[in-house]
């Protein structure tokens, strides 16, 4: 069974930074694109970032490209989202999922709050 455990969010002031953590299990990491998605309140989900299995090769939404990182620690099986210059229109629920065109799999999510 595919689990994927989001931590790392919170209330960060507009500018402030924060990382998001993605601990994967039930599959082996590495071998799936792994996205991240954001829904605001009020909102549909919003595809963020995602990078694919070999993660060489990264992809960003125009919204936060420049200021979110993501990356993965296959040593750990984890998925991060680096996340920086944080704007009050960040504030979301994050999840992380696999895949990158259709997302199969989704965590639980984590808040994250940015005030101005």
């Amino acid at each position: 069974e595919v689990q994927l455990v989001e931590s790392g969010g919170g209330l960060v002031h507009a500018g402030g930074s924060l990382r998001l953590s993605c601990a994967a299990s039930g599959f082996t990491f590495g071998s799936d694109d792994l996205s991240w998605v954001r829904q605001a309140p009020g909102k549909g989900p919003e595809w963020v970032s995602a990078i694919n299995s070999g993660g060489g090769t990264t992809y960003y939404a125009d919204s936060v490209k420049g200021r979110f990182t993501i990356s993965t620690d296959n040593a750990k099986n984890t998925l991060h989202l680096q996340m920086n210059s944080l704007k009050p229109e960040d504030t979301a629920v994050y999840y992380c999922a696999t895949g990158r065109l259709i997302l199969i799999d989704w965590g639980q999510g984590t808040q994250v709050t940015v005030s101005s």
